[in-house]
């Protein structure tokens, strides 16, 4: 399978490049040439899966004209080693539970699988040790971090707004040392995302670092995630409920809502996508408009949505031809504040004993506000309550259990360097701690 830019001037690109370089040589992202359909036969039998076999095949469709099939196996059995169960909520409301992975947060399966593919290809000959940058807005870090640690031939750095994520976010990329080095920088997500797409396109560092990123910008990172949808469905087929099937996807980047678009495109009968937002609604305001106007990013309790200029607007574009129609109709929007998500969580919480995190809460509440007779709606929980501990502590006004692996992480101590937002300063940091530090570096 070849690859092209989003911004269509680069082509014809190997899987292998496109993992390992990330960003497009022309600033945009990597999109495969042709996705394609599931037959048939596997939506019959789908419910009579496990999540491993549905995971390769999906993977298969996309990676295995470049990945031996053995391999690819290997990659999607040690990414998918835990469950995700499927919860019901309301009478017709579900919450998918992406959050049983190692870090608690829905990233976790891109993060892993990415790190094993790149583990691959590094091991596969390609003679180069990577570096991979990655911004995160809270639980991108983690699970980046986490799904990295001590592969060889790659080093990690984390860029994360100083004071903008919660302790226990901090903490799970802060603590591990080793290859993972996290980076504090003053200012907001978006600020972090700048440097790390102002880095690939610099030439310099170009020239004496090999850069990759583990954000959804890399086609290795969202891709996999169209896995979730795709068991959902099994899920939802095996209680009799997949017609008429709705999902809510809380959106902040737009990963994993365009890894739900490749998966509608394969086959899989979504009727419809919310795109759940908090007030950082750029997307839902070009639904209602048909004009994207990118906007610094707004603070809110559900923070890793704080993105203020998603980039994967890009290959949603891209993936509909531009068409403004074809868009709303597969996709509506919704916009939470903060007052809204912490009601939310509250009543939930009151009314039926389960616990939303802030992020959960805007996909649950665009459900309860639209779904229609005889649909059945699924929003996907993306991380564990417990990692926001304060935010649901204050809503709810009592104190909420912290599972060990959370507690494991807390215990850790923080290590991180703390850097302003200029591109200059990020520069030297990066030239000086590879170049100088005596690092293995090819050319």
């Amino acid at each position: 399978m070849k690859y092209y830019s989003t911004n269509g001037i680069v082509s014809n690109v190997s899987l292998n490049e496109a993992v390992i370089k990330g960003l497009a040589a022309d600033k945009g992202l990597f999109m495969p040439e042709k996705i394609k359909q599931l037959p048939q036969e596997f939506f019959e039998q789908i419910d009579t899966m496990n999540l491993q076999e549905i995971a390769f095949r999906v993977a298969e469709a996309f990676f295995g004209e470049d990945i031996p099939a053995d391999d690819l196996r290997k990659i999607v059995n040690e990414t998918l080693n835990f469950d995700i169960p499927i919860v019901q909520v309301k009478e017709n409301i579900y919450s998918l539970e992406l959050f049983h992975g190692p870090t608690l947060a829905f990233k976790d399966v891109g993060a892993r699988f990415m790190a094993r593919m790149l583990g691959y290809f590094v091991k596969g000959g390609n003679g180069k040790s990577v570096n991979v940058l990655v911004a995160t807005s809270g639980d991108t870090g983690s699970a980046v971090a986490n799904g990295f640690l001590n592969v060889d031939g790659v080093q990690v750095y984390v860029l994360y707004p100083k004071g903008k994520v919660s302790e226990i976010q901090e903490k799970q990329f802060t603590t591990l040392g080793n290859n993972i080095t996290a980076l504090e920088i003053d200012g907001c997500f978006d600020d972090c995302q700048t440097l790390v797409k102002s880095a690939f396109m610099d030439e310099e560092l170009r020239c004496k670092m090999f850069l990759t990123s583990a954000n959804s910008i890399n086609l290795a990172r969202f891709l996999p995630q169209s896995f979730y949808y795709f068991w959902g469905y099994a899920l939802l087929k095996r209680m009799g409920r997949e017609r008429e099937f709705v999902v809510s996807v809380p959106s902040g980047n737009f990963g994993n809502l365009t890894a739900g678009l490749f998966a509608k495109q394969m086959g899989l009968p979504i009727k419809h996508f919310i795109a759940a937002n908090n007030r950082n609604d750029i997307f839902y305001n070009y639904l209602q408009t048909g004009e994207y106007n990118p906007r610094p990013s707004i603070a809110t309790i559900a923070n890793a949505m704080d993105v203020g200029n998603p980039s994967n607007f890009a290959r949603i574009i891209s993936l509909y031809n531009n068409d403004y129609n074809a868009i709303c109709k597969d996709i509506s929007g919704a916009t939470f504040d903060d007052r809204q998500i912490a009601e939310g969580v509250k009543r939930v919480y009151s009314e039926t004993d389960y616990l939303l995190d802030p992020h959960g809460a805007c996909g649950y509440l665009a459900l309860e506000n639209s779904l229609g007779e005889g649909q059945t709606g699924v929003f996907l929980e993306t991380a564990h309550p417990a990692k926001f501990k304060e935010t649901i502590e204050d809503i709810l006004q009592q104190e909420i259990q912290i599972p060990k692996k959370l507690q494991e992480f807390m215990r850790g101590e923080k290590q991180s360097v703390a850097l302003g937002g200029s591109f200059k300063e990020f520069k030297e940091y990066l030239l000086k701690e590879v170049l100088h530090e005596g690092r293995e570096i090819y050319y």
